[in-house]
């Protein structure tokens, strides 16, 4: 399965998938030493970001998210790539900063953690490889 959005960082990566299915903060919501969510209201509490693809609706809270995002870059936490539905300028400054690349535009109901998927930001593309 292929999903087509828009390319908001370019870039490509593959990997295992993590998908929240509800708006994600990153300032308080995500731990920028160790990768792992924090948010109360999260469905993924307690898991970790570090080195999986990350899916989720779009995100919510301060703009200082954008600078956790990049604080996980800094410390090897974040993101190989960041898939979600609707990229709000949060998100996309925190992609943009740390260098992670990022399509929006995307149906991540259509998805599901532990997927095995390959991003083409450049191309705007998500495929799914394996259904984990």
């Amino acid at each position: 399965m292929k999903l087509r959005g828009r390319k908001i960082v370019g870039g490509k990566a593959e990997g295992e998938l993590i998908v929240s299915r509800k708006p994600l903060s990153f300032l308080g919501g995500v731990d920028p030493e160790t990768g792992i969510v924090t948010d109360a209201e999260s469905d993924i509490r307690g898991e970790s970001i570090a080195g999986k693809i990350l899916a989720f609706p779009r995100g919510k809270g301060s703009t200082v998210g954008s600078y956790v995002i990049y604080a996980l870059r800094k410390n090897g936490k974040a993101p190989k790539a960041i898939i979600v539905g609707e990229a709000e300028t949060i998100v996309a400054t925190g992609a943009i900063i740390a260098g992670i690349p990022m399509v929006d535009e995307i149906d991540v109901s259509k998805l599901k953690s532990g997927m095995r998927v390959r991003v083409d930001a450049d191309r705007g593309e998500v495929e799914v490889l394996s259904d984990g």
